[in-house]
């Protein structure tokens, strides 16, 4: 006889996370969360019914594999604002294996944060997580081999890198022989600048030279650091959890972040001006324990691949189409996106200015100040000078390529 739902006599609204969390409670919060990002639009008791099938099927066989996976901040409504692939990843190995490895997100912030999340995979607390890994850098600090100051030119740029063969030699192997951490996939933005409120009623930043003095919330990166000093953005080391009330309070004038990230920490209500300056990276990546990996079968080490290289292609759809549809980030912001409720306005900046910009320092062109950091990481990349090539990469498709429309490859098959 099956069970009674007993969420069943509840009357069809809008479910609140109070009674999602109940739910959760009851079936277990990763079959919750992937019934409810599956169902998009739901009332209780279709949770409560999808969430069971969920568990159900998710449970069926016993696990050969249980990943414990922190997602800082994330949950079911806003990886549907920034696409990070967290709960895509989950739902597609689980298929793949029948069971065999089964994943137990736990978000919110509840197991880790954006900075430590790295260190609880380095300590064998979770088996994977997601966070920005300008954030993670501080941990694992090969991680900023990604972050020197204008290498990537476009977002199409990035996702091209990261399906590059050469990625492997140049970013993930590195990483998990000087970290333990093997690289799945990653969201692909380019910083700028999100400006508090004190901007809201100055005129649209234009040109680099107006934003000269600010203080500016800065990440884990250290080359991150580098590209603001020379800017003369004074960057400012304060935690992601105690950036929005930095913004609020006037502490900082503004954050050095992407427009995907203001969408899903509900910071759009505190920011004026999105200034597009694609300083450097902004990448909200997965990786896993390489200790958990390596322990694996082949096969199961095969599945773990193709599910990430799945869900990268899943990102690069869906958050190019975030940005427009979602967040808002672009001139003028479409109606009922984030930045078009809360008066957020994207100030696009021209070429001259970014390029201006890139001159005063990017490597290329002020190669002093990144010297010891670029000597460091050629390093523990075994000798390859790491900014010259992938800034090559970076550049072998066209500068107008919509990141839509970079081919996909599985980069592990021909490193």
């Amino acid at each position: 006889m099956a069970k009674a739902n007993p969420f069943s006599d509840k009357k069809p609204e809008s479910v609140s996370r109070r009674d999602f969390f109940r739910v959760a409670a009851t079936y277990g919060m990763s079959s919750t969360m992937l019934a409810a990002t599956a169902l998009g639009s739901f009332t209780l008791p279709q949770l409560a019914q999808a969430a069971e099938a969920t568990a159900n099927r998710r449970n069926k066989k016993e696990a050969k594999h249980t990943l414990k996976f922190g997602a800082s901040g994330f949950n079911e409504n806003n990886l549907l604002i920034e696409r990070a692939g967290c709960l895509d990843f989950a739902r597609d190995i689980e298929d793949r294996t029948d069971g065999e490895i089964r994943v137990e997100f736990i978000g919110d912030n509840q197991i880790c944060g954006q900075l430590d999340c790295v260190k609880k995979t380095q300590q064998g607390i979770i088996e994977m997580f997601t966070a920005s890994t300008q954030n993670s850098a501080g941990a694992a600090p090969y991680l900023n081999v990604l972050d020197y100051a204008y290498m990537f030119p476009t977002r199409a740029s990035q996702y091209h890198f990261l399906y590059h063969p050469d990625s492997q030699r140049l970013l993930r192997d590195p990483l998990k022989k000087k970290h333990g951490l093997q690289f799945l996939f990653s969201h692909c933005e380019l910083r700028g600048l999100q400006m508090g409120l004190g901007w809201k009623d100055k005129p649209l930043i234009t040109d680099i030279d107006v934003l000269k003095g600010t203080k500016n919330r800065v990440t884990g990166t250290q080359l991150g650091r580098i590209a603001m000093q020379l800017l003369e953005l004074n960057p400012v080391p304060i935690a992601w959890s105690e950036t929005l009330d930095g913004l609020k309070s006037g502490l900082i004038d503004g954050a050095e972040t992407w427009a995907g990230a203001v969408g899903y920490a509900n910071m759009s209500p505190v920011i004026s001006q999105s200034v597009d300056l694609r300083l450097f990276c902004g990448t909200e990546a997965t990786m896993m324990d390489a200790k958990v990996f390596d322990s694996m079968s082949p096969a199961l080490q095969e599945a773990v691949m193709e599910s990430a290289y799945l869900t990268q292609v899943k990102i690069q759809a869906a958050q190019e189409a975030a940005l427009v549809n979602t967040v808002g980030a672009t001139v003028p912001s479409l109606p009922g996106t984030l930045f078009a409720q809360h008066g957020v306005r994207v100030a696009p900046l021209s070429d001259e200015v970014r390029a201006k910009a890139e001159r005063i320092c990017a490597p290329e062109f002020n190669p002093e100040p990144w010297v010891e950091w670029r000597e460091r990481l050629d390093k523990w990349a075994g000798g390859i000078d790491t900014y010259t090539e992938i800034h090559k990469i970076a550049r072998e498709i066209p500068l107008d390529t919509l990141a839509e429309n970079v081919e996909p490859r599985r980069w592990w098959k021909n490193a």
